[in-house]
């Protein structure tokens, strides 16, 4: 079985060295960058499985770093932040990040979410999806992670595509934030509710701006989200 690969960025050193340390002996391969443009050049030049990304770093931080990761990279990772307001963690997972750890953490809780990480995106890269669904104005590819609207691409980030493509996939379904956190963003999560409540408002803020002629997600008071019938009715 191929080692895991694992890319470490953050400008300290020495916390650097003892994950590094630490993921080797759990049988990881390890890499390291010590900041975002080093990063980059390391991801355009291997394979990576996951990412861990320090929010706190000079010149560029993890936030703006995580962004330019995710034009063109679906890695998953995990940010490290020291801050404990609510604020910066939605920061970090809007712009692009799959979970966060707060500094000081323990050595154990990282190797889990890094596991928890691995297996959710395994098991997501082998769910026998429809590929593509097509709505008349609206597009949604599973392989690309392309949304198009009236045949032009709309930028997405990778969770604002996951959230519509799940509901637009059972479109009868009215699911709860707790079950979209929980299968989108794993259940480490659940105490965030908002972060569902932003990714939805985002998605109707850049499908409405692209031409869609009505919001694709619909609030069931007291219960969650659906996707739109409107939006469904148009391709029968």
């Amino acid at each position: 079985m191929n080692k895991k690969r694992v890319l470490i960025v953050d400008d300290e050193w020495n916390l650097r060295k003892l994950i590094r340390i630490f993921l080797m002996s759990e049988g990881f391969e390890v890499m390291e960058a010590q900041d975002g443009q080093e990063a980059i050049t390391t991801i355009k030049q291997f394979s990576i499985d996951l990412i861990i990304l320090d929010i706190m770093m000079p010149v560029v931080d993890g936030i703006d770093i995580c962004k330019q990761i995710r034009e063109t990279n679906n890695t998953p990772i995990i940010m490290l932040t020291a801050k404990r307001e609510t604020k910066d963690k939605v920061a970090g997972l809007n712009s692009g990040a799959d979970d966060y750890l707060t500094k000081p953490f323990e050595k154990e809780e990282l190797l889990a979410r890094i596991n928890a990480l691995i297996r959710r995106t395994e098991t997501q890269a082998d769910l026998d999806t429809t590929k593509e669904l097509i709505f008349n104005q609206l597009v949604l590819n599973w392989d690309s992670r392309l949304i198009l609207i009236q045949g032009d691409v709309v930028d997405f980030t990778p969770k604002e595509f996951h959230l519509l493509y799940t509901l637009a996939k059972h479109p009868t379904r009215v699911f709860t934030r707790e079950q979209l956190l929980y299968q989108i963003w794993g259940d480490e999560h659940l105490s965030d509710i908002r972060t569902v409540d932003t990714h939805v408002k985002n998605i109707r803020l850049k499908t409405l701006k692209a031409g869609l002629n009505c919001s694709p997600i619909r609030t069931v008071w007291g219960i969650g989200y659906q996707f739109e019938q409107r939006v469904k009715n148009e391709s029968e």
